[in-house]
């Protein structure tokens, strides 16, 4: 004879079969003993799979007479009010006990609501489970019979955890808007310091027998706004003071460096040293003054008179050179990172410039970036410093910046461009 699940066994089917007339055959005897059997493992499986459900979804059932006074609780309801299943269920009377005080308004309108209409109600309480406060939701209808409703049913659900996720995301999304509000304030302090430190000419600049313009593109991110800077003015011996230059780090400290080196740059330029004496200056500045910090520069002289270029590097990008539409990047004379060390020398590279000519000084955040090579940034700076208009220099930088894919987002670049004009001289005796 074969058993089922609690030791149970089907009963076994008369082997007289009164509707046909004659017994039972052993095949029908089997066949009718296995429906039998099939019928109540389903059911067993069925209670297995709402078991599961209601442990997933961290819900039960629940029903109470109205007019017996008698609950029934799923097991799972004794789980989620941490209710020993051997006290029984809580009845509906006793139901206000469990919930918070602040709640009790709401089970009230929850319970004169389910027992006046038809239709399904629920609301939200909470109750305190062995000293944690739980939030559940209820679900209930009314039994109707003779005379009015007899009795409630429905669903007990602890949302609990929901809710904490939501409080969680709530916080999270108001943190958000409180750190997106200090970056933007944040970025504004240091947008107007370095406006402060390194304003940027309005126009472009008039030089002797040349135009330059200037750019500072800040990175997208106010986090990476850094230390790069340039300069050109005009020196007490006529010259005029190209530079440029990156000091390593981002942020405020990286801005208060960046304004030293400058400075200090301003300051020793009118000694009227050459190009490379002020390097070395500027590299024991930083190797001894400025601790663990490292920074490249490029500084040069342009001479109105001869329309010679004459630059030294620190561990820079050298300068790009347009001329009658060719466009090449310039031989880097030898020259260490500032802070690297003190003892390489620095060397000096001259090139003399034609009339029509633009030299590109520019920081790496121009053309080095997450996404692509430095390489074809280089070469995507190159092309578009060739389509530079003679007339209107400004612009251009800005056409140039905008063909390259816009602003960095994880780094700050400075440009400087210079356009050589004629010289009077050379004026006078053009046809």
């Amino acid at each position: 004879m074969v058993g089922v699940a609690g030791g149970h066994q089907p009963a076994l089917p008369s082997t007289d079969d009164h509707r046909l007339g004659r017994p039972l055959t052993a095949t029908e005897l089997v066949r009718r003993l296995t429906e039998q059997l099939d019928r109540r493992e389903a059911a067993e499986l069925l209670a297995v799979q709402l078991g599961h459900a209601q442990r997933l979804g961290n819900m039960g059932w629940v029903e109470w007479n109205l007019r017996t006074g008698q609950a029934v609780w799923s097991d799972h309801v004794y789980v989620i009010f941490g209710r020993d299943p051997v006290e029984g269920p809580v009845t509906l009377p006793d139901l206000a006990c469990t919930v918070e005080p602040g709640d009790l308004a709401a089970l009230d309108q929850l319970l004169w609501t389910v027992v006046q209409g038809v239709e399904p109600v629920q609301a939200e309480f909470r109750i305190r489970r062995k000293g944690e406060i739980r939030h559940l939701r209820a679900v209930l209808e009314p039994h109707f019979g003779h005379g009015g409703p007899t009795g409630v049913h429905g669903v007990i659900q602890d949302i609990t955890g929901r809710r904490r996720a939501e409080r969680i995301m709530s916080e999270s999304r108001r943190q958000l808007l409180e750190a997106r509000e200090r970056a933007a304030e944040e970025r504004g302090v240091m947008l107007a310091l370095r406006e402060a430190i390194l304003p940027e000419p309005v126009g472009c600049l008039d030089l002797p027998q040349a135009r330059v313009a200037v750019r500072y593109v800040p990175a997208e991110k106010t986090a990476n706004l850094g230390g790069d800077w340039f300069e050109a003015a005009e020196l007490p011996d006529g010259r005029v003071l190209l530079s440029i230059g990156d000091v390593s780090g981002h942020g405020l400290p990286a801005i208060a460096l960046m304004a030293q080196l400058r400075h200090a740059l301003i300051g020793l330029a009118m000694t009227g040293q050459p190009a490379d004496r002020l390097l070395s200056w500027l590299n024991g500045l930083v190797m001894h003054r400025l601790d663990e910090t490292t920074a490249t520069s490029l500084v040069g002289h342009f001479d109105p008179a001869t329309r010679v270029f004459t630059w030294g590097q620190a561990g820079h990008l050298a300068p790009i050179l347009v001329r009658d539409g060719l466009v090449k990047q310039l031989g880097a004379p030898d020259g260490v990172l500032l802070g690297a060390t003190g003892d390489e020398p620095y060397e000096l590279a001259r090139v003399e410039l034609r009339e029509g000519d633009l030299l590109l000084l520019f920081t790496d955040g121009l053309v080095e970036r997450r996404t692509r090579d430095i390489d074809e940034g280089l070469r995507l700076v190159m092309s578009a410093a060739g389509e530079l208009p003679g007339y209107d220099l400004e612009a251009g930088l800005d056409r140039l910046l905008a063909s390259i894919g816009g602003p960095n987002p994880e780094d700050d670049a400075c440009l400087l461009a210079v356009r050589v004009h004629a010289t009077p001289e050379a004026a006078e005796v053009r046809p």
